[in-house]
């Protein structure tokens, strides 16, 4: 596990992720057998690596990546790093034979994330992307009410994401500084694009073009020293997307936003039966027949309370952490062949978008998406 320093690799991937799955007894397979992974985080500091060791209780730690790759008891690399040193370290680990599993950007660039996953299907190793937003209670909801039918006809999904990330100026920051260094690989499009494009295409249809605008809206932050440094990277994305099925998409991304919605994330999906908006766990639907009938007049106080015809989705099930179920099918692929759509072609799509929003902000267009095989 290389990268695992940091606060997603290690709340998420390992906490939250790997070490239950070694507290529960491994994963459990059908015909009895059980995967209990065996791991070693990798990483540039060995100070940040022993204290790691010290709180997940996994005793291997290394900062010699080669090592480990040439160790043939280590069948799986994992990737957390920052964006810009993914490329060179999954392509070394495909050389050694090991299965792929990484955070995603999957690449930079749309040309590199294609060739990871050729190089990978070409030396036949199992390969996934981490798209954790998937296996979000509220997005579960969402998908079995696709499923069912609740909406109809979907006409429009409008996502709302982000939060205000403090400059470091008289709040410290609560994000690391290389994101909003372009030279870095920082930037809210490369970041969140990757995102949309797996959500919009697993739950509602395939993204056929994009309209994208972004913006670097603070100028100056603070970074971990406490030096004041220019931001060069785009911090909010204004994004548009066409559907095949003629369903229109809007996500907005920044981190320039104060919060006053249901989550951190909220997406709404409206159709000719009913809606719905769905948080990271809750979710809430309006169907037809509970709609309101508003009549605009401003001269009068809104006589309808907009919010109380709204039913939440009783939780009817366990829902596990988000990453750690992906973690659990991304073994039981490995090593009991059960399926898994997630590859690193998925992960060059969302990469691919990411590219295009770029493209239609410079050119202020609307930009197809091609398929990518």
């Amino acid at each position: 596990m290389n990268g695992v320093t940091g606060r997603m690799g290690t709340n998420q991937h390992l906490m939250r992720s790997i070490v239950e799955i070694i507290k529960q007894g491994g994963v459990k397979l059908p015909d009895g057998r059980t995967i209990m992974p065996e791991v070693v985080l990798v990483g540039r500091n060995r100070d940040k690596l022993k204290k790691l060791s010290d709180l997940s209780g996994i005793p291997a730690y290394t900062t010699d990546l080669k090592e480990v790759l040439d160790d043939k008891k280590f069948d799986i690399y994992f990737d957390a790093q920052t964006t810009g040193r993914r490329e060179i370290a999954v392509k070394e680990a495909i050389e050694k034979g090991k299965h792929i599993y990484c955070e995603k950007p999957s690449a930079t660039n749309v040309k590199a994330a294609i060739e990871l996953y050729t190089l990978a299907k070409k030396a036949g190793v199992k390969n996934g992307v981490v798209m954790d937003k998937l296996w979000l209670p509220g997005l579960l909801k969402v998908k079995a009410l696709v499923e069912q039918g609740f909406f109809g006809e979907i006409l429009s999904v409008r996502g709302e994401f982000g939060y205000w990330v403090f400059e470091g100026f008289s709040v410290p920051a609560q994000r690391p500084s290389w994101n909003y260094r372009k030279e870095e690989d920082g930037g809210i499009i490369l970041d969140m694009l990757c995102h949309w494009r797996y959500v919009l295409d697993n739950l509602f249809g395939k993204v056929r073009a994009v309209s994208c605008y972004g913006a670097t809206h603070i100028k100056e932050r603070v970074d971990e020293n406490g030096n004041i440094y220019k931001s060069t990277a785009d911090d909010a994305a204004y994004a548009s997307f066409q559907l095949e099925n003629g369903i229109v998409a809007q996500f907005n991304s920044s981190w320039c936003t104060r919060v006053r919605r249901q989550d951190l994330l909220t997406i709404q999906v409206d159709g000719t039966s009913g809606s719905a908006v769905a948080g990271l766990r809750d979710c809430f639907i309006q169907h037809y027949n509970a709609t309101p009938k508003p009549v605009w007049n401003p001269d009068i106080p809104q006589p309808i309370d907009f919010y109380e015809n709204w039913t939440k989705i009783p939780d009817q099930q366990h829902f596990d952490n988000a990453f750690k179920a992906e973690w659990e099918l991304f073994l039981k692929h490995v090593y009991a062949d059960e399926p898994f759509s997630w590859n690193l072609l998925e992960g060059a799509k969302g990469v691919q978008l990411a590219q295009l929003g770029y493209e239609s902000w410079e050119k202020r267009s609307w930009i197809e998406v091609p398929e990518l095989k």
